[in-house]
């Protein structure tokens, strides 16, 4: 571990912390601030040469600066002489902007990648991707983690009886395999975006729902309008209880208030993006996906492979929701996760 070197901007620096911790390192130094007139900022304090860099910068809200953080970050290590650059992306914003459904409009996911490259970026490592087209939007290598595994297990913990997984199709593949995680059968979605509003249209729900308790499962929860639609339409397909579970937690504009009075039992997401303390709410449990970032920046630095966590290491995954801080924790299946 000598050559590695961990560094963050602001967007979510308790989660590199985590990291750091995971793996026995200390966290690189670096200034990265704002100027009065919103420039930019960046100072890397520690010597790069020939270092193996990673830099943890979701691109969540405010999600301009925390591109340009990330993109002067990554300058700065190409001309301090860094020996690899990789961009630890946790959350990749501008995600949904991955192809041209309407006239005159630009495909944004594949712009940001030509910018992360352009900048100097020799590698990403992100979660869970709006699609997985995305990869193919670069010209380097692009390591993709999923927490569907983290997810999964701790449903699994919590030992519902006649669970039924739902989520739309956009996310019937991952979808599917949080299903045979669970054991569980898998209900989908049919739905349609109304023009640019940040609302979905619901068609049909196709699969047997009814009596069942349902695990609604996808990529993220924005503004929460599409996951209300869906509880409404599950509800009166006459399911039992209703939970929820996203790897990326953005609950932007009135998403926290929808959710108050959402009538979920629980919401699970990761801290691939921070959650701010007003956006707690008592229903909302955090995973922390710490550990397995931290076992994938390991393996990619050894020069080991990546894949191995989610294939003959499932166990190592699985066991890492019960991981948090540093300690090892267990699982109060009433609930969320309690210090061991």
């Amino acid at each position: 571990m000598d050559q590695l070197g961990i560094y963050t901007g602001n967007a979510n620096p308790d989660l590199a912390r985590k990291v750091c911790r995971y793996l026995g390192i200390e966290l690189g130094r670096a200034e990265v601030f704002e100027f009065a007139n919103e420039n930019v900022f960046v100072k890397i304090l520690d010597n790069v040469r020939a270092h193996d860099v990673f830099v943890i910068q979701p691109t969540c809200s405010p999600v301009n600066k925390s591109i340009m953080e990330l993109l002067i970050m990554i300058d700065a290590f190409k001309r301090a002489s860094a020996g690899r650059i990789t961009a630890v992306v946790p959350y990749y914003g501008y995600g949904r902007s991955d192809k041209k459904d309407q006239p005159r409009v630009p495909i944004t996911a594949r712009l940001i990648a030509d910018m992360l490259t352009v900048a100097g970026a020799h590698r990403v490592l992100t979660m869970d991707l709006h699609q997985g087209q995305i990869q193919g939007f670069f010209n380097i290598p692009v390591d993709e983690l999923t927490a569907i595994h983290l997810l999964s297990n701790y449903f699994r913990h919590k030992e519902l009886v006649d669970p039924v997984v739902v989520t739309d199709l956009g996310f019937a593949k991952r979808g599917r395999a949080f299903a045979e995680l669970l054991d569980a059968p898998l209900a989908v979605i049919e739905k349609r975006r109304v023009g640019n509003l940040d609302r979905a249209e619901l068609l049909n729900v196709i699969g047997e729902v009814r009596g069942r308790r349902a695990v609604i499962v996808d990529d993220e929860i924005d503004t929460a309008g599409t996951l209300l639609e869906i509880v409404r339409a599950l509800q009166r397909e006459g399911v039992t209880e209703i939970y929820a579970c996203a790897t990326h937690g953005i609950l932007s504009g009135p998403a926290v208030e929808r959710l108050q009075d959402a009538g979920i039992e629980q919401i699970v997401l990761t801290d691939t993006v921070p959650l701010p303390p007003h956006k707690r709410l008592p229903r909302i449990t955090t995973i922390s996906v710490a550990p397995l970032f931290a076992e994938a920046i390991k393996r990619i630095h050894r020069g080991e492979s990546v894949g191995a966590l989610f294939s003959s290491e499932l166990q190592l995954v699985q066991e890492m929701s019960l991981w948090e801080d540093g300690m090892p924790r267990v699982l109060d299946t009433a609930r969320e996760a309690t210090p061991a």
